[in-house]
């Protein structure tokens, strides 16, 4: 490949002298912010250089090399020769990305670069970054010159917004009796039950019980019971399926039930097997998986892969007013396709949580608080 180096005062410039001089298909291998120095060593001006390149056309001669899948049976190069080239050509092609993506911050014009490196210190996905990129610079490249930075965010987050569109977004749907929540122990999924539970008894003056599963913190059980108390509802402890059974029909003539499941380090699988064989997961009841901000993405991950087998119908996030970054939480909706129910922001209870819509989601991600 023959690499070139472009000079322009902006990105945007940059970007029209590579399309000029090599054409679409031209490949950007990396781009950096420089500055010229006048004659007595000062900073003087700021201008942004481009390395780009383009794979040379190669003329047909005597050896060819086939593709893979319809190589012709006189090819002079063996398949095995053809499948290593291709590759090579697919490890280079996936590193230019890489290099792209490790500096995507100064892909982009002046205008929209502060709304960029929002996006990557709420450490938003990359490829979702680039994606946001793009669809602005293809706004600016079609002759939108004079739009303001407010502009550009206001753009920034309608692509957001797409990105999440046909992902299912709010609380409660109150069309099914059981209310199964699960989570990893520590998430705080005992008190986001009892914020549910007391929006289902204020605003919707619906008649609730709650059943927990999680016999082995005497403490959740004593916390349950006192937000059981307040809202003047049932609990019923449930040690083996013949006492989960019982509290079915116990809790026969209520509204809802809130299933409170054990917190336990669902990243190994046999805990996820224990908790099917307790519950029955069936037509008539809501699955929602809770999980806390300030985990590590790769954590939260693993936890999310062991629940395959059950059907989540949407998130939970708690302790956004523990973390400054919350781009992870679009990162796993977009990754598994799952919507969000309400995200926590405090101890309170009903008042610190909010149920969720994409607009409040990406108005967060990119104003904050």
């Amino acid at each position: 490949m023959k690499m070139k180096k472009y000079t322009a005062s902006t990105m945007a410039l940059a970007m029209k002298k590579v399309e000029q001089d090599l054409g679409d298909d031209a490949i950007i291998v990396s781009s950096k912010v420089v500055y010229s120095k006048d004659f007595l060593g000062m900073f003087k001006k700021k201008s942004i250089e481009v390395i780009a390149g383009k794979e040379p056309v190669r003329k047909t001669t005597s050896v060819s090399i086939p593709a893979i899948d319809d190589s012709p049976k006189d090819a002079v190069l063996p398949n095995e020769h053809s499948e290593k080239i291709n590759k090579e050509l697919a490890d280079l092609k996936s590193l230019v990305k890489t290099i792209q993506r490790q500096s995507v911050s100064y892909q982009y014009p002046d205008e929209y670069e502060e709304i960029i490196q929002r996006l990557e210190q709420q450490e938003l996905n990359p490829e979702l970054i680039t994606a946001v990129g793009d669809e602005l610079f293809q706004v600016k490249k079609n002759g939108n010159e004079k739009l303001a930075k407010e502009d550009y965010k206001e753009l920034a987050k309608e692509e957001l917004i797409k990105l999440l569109q046909g992902l299912p977004f709010g609380g409660l749907s109150y069309n099914k009796k059981y209310i199964n929540v699960l989570g990893p122990t520590g998430v705080g999924k005992t008190t986001t039950i009892a914020k549910m539970a007391a929006l289902a008894v204020l605003q919707k003056k619906k008649k609730i019980g709650f059943i927990t599963t999680d016999t082995y913190r005497i403490a959740a059980i004593e916390q349950l019971k006192v937000y059981a108390n307040l809202l003047q509802s049932p609990v019923e402890i449930v040690y083996s399926k013949e006492d989960y059974e019982q509290a079915l029909v116990k809790f026969d003539s209520l509204d809802i039930v809130f299933i409170d499941t054990a917190g336990r380090n669902y990243r190994e699988a046999k805990y996820i097997n224990d908790l099917r064989e307790l519950i029955d997961i069936g037509d008539n009841m809501e699955n929602y998986l809770v999980l806390s901000l300030t985990a590590k993405e790769q954590d939260m991950t693993e936890i999310i892969d062991q629940f395959t087998e059950i059907p989540i119908e949407k998130f939970i996030f708690t302790k956004m007013d523990e973390t400054i970054s919350i781009g992870s939480m679009i990162n796993l909706m977009v990754k598994y396709k799952k919507g969000l129910a309400y995200y926590t922001n405090g101890q309170e209870v009903p008042e610190d949580i909010e149920e969720a819509t994409a607009e409040n989601i990406v108005e967060l991600l990119i104003q904050g608080d």
